[in-house]
């Protein structure tokens, strides 16, 4: 007769797939690292395949990985919902979030999967809009919380994480080194916005405005084509970025924290737990890679920039 499958190596397992590797894994579910070894030893003899290959320094699932990761987190999601199904305290309600696109994009996914896992009763409505505006609907009582970038002090948010921001360019094309520069920024309200423009300002550096939007999809678009520079948080970064550095003529940004804001709802312990949640997806979501230019390709034309500052709206969304 076949031996089911154990849920903790199971557990472990994705654990491993999640971070990429059994150190990281091991600090994520409070287990030591030759533990960790030996339980995915013990469920690649069970399986009799290979779950892992090495990759550099990480640990990339096998063809069979990916396959049992599937069931793998099928059978936890399933466990999770019939043990929530047996507990009489278990939350219950609807509480409404909201947060930016690129924020939504980078940290929703890890947020919803740890919080439904544990609160399988409660309904969670997201809203997807700028901190300026997140800050209004919770003024307005139409969200519960808002995960927001910290713009200023009449705002004040609950610092969860802080990232530094940055000068983005296409890894494939070669337009920071125009003699007007493109940007593909937020609109005029944005903090990342008006640090760019300050920095090209001090600079003495030509810019055109090239596209306006207060989606972060629009702005790495225009990047990812070759079409525009934007500045970005460490967070967004996606393959074929490519970050500027003040060896190329762009002056380092400021950091900004990430917050969070809480409305005036009556879903107190709701809240709680998922304000929990939230800050644990945001201390174990790693950052991508920084790559800069290569030396020998680095901006050598900033130092002939002109001192006026040219800039126009192309586009707009």
């Amino acid at each position: 007769m076949n031996t089911p499958l154990d849920l903790d190596q199971l557990q472990t397992f994705i654990a491993i797939a999640d971070s990429g590797s059994f150190t990281r894994a091991a600090e994520t579910i409070f287990k030591t690292q030759s533990a960790v070894s030996m339980q995915m030893r013990r469920l690649e003899e069970r399986i009799d395949k290979p779950l892992f290959e090495r990759d550099g320094r990480n640990n990339r699932l096998t063809e069979d990985g990916q396959k049992l990761l599937i069931y793998a987190r099928r059978m936890l999601r399933l466990s999770h919902e019939a043990i929530a199904s047996f507990d009489d305290q278990q939350l219950e309600g609807n509480i409404r979030i909201g947060m930016p696109d690129d924020y939504a994009d980078r940290f929703l996914p890890e947020i919803m999967a740890r919080f439904s896992r544990s609160n399988p009763r409660v309904e969670l409505s997201v809203v997807c809009e700028p901190s300026m505006n997140l800050n209004e609907l919770i003024k307005k009582g139409e969200l519960d919380l808002a995960l927001v970038t910290q713009c200023d002090q009449v705002h004040p948010s609950e610092i969860l994480r802080t990232e530094p921001l940055l000068w983005v360019s296409s890894a494939s094309h070669n337009i920071h080194e125009a003699e007007v520069l493109p940007l593909a920024v937020g609109r005029t309200t944005c903090v990342w916005r008006r640090s760019a423009i300050h920095a090209l300002v001090e600079a003495q550096r030509d810019y055109r405005i090239l596209f306006t939007s207060w989606s972060a999809s629009v702005l790495s678009a225009a990047v990812l084509a070759g079409l525009a520079v934007a500045v970005l948080p460490e967070c967004a970064l996606r393959p074929g970025m490519r970050v500027l550095t003040e060896a190329e003529g762009f002056a380092q940004l400021p950091k900004f924290g990430i917050g969070i804001l809480r409305g005036a709802s009556k879903q107190a312990a709701i809240m709680d737990a998922l304000v929990q949640h939230i800050v644990a997806s945001l201390e174990t979501i790693s950052t991508p890679p920084i790559t800069s230019l290569a030396p020998e390709r680095q901006l050598a034309s900033h130092q002939k920039q002109k001192k006026s500052n040219t800039h126009y709206l192309a586009i707009d969304w």
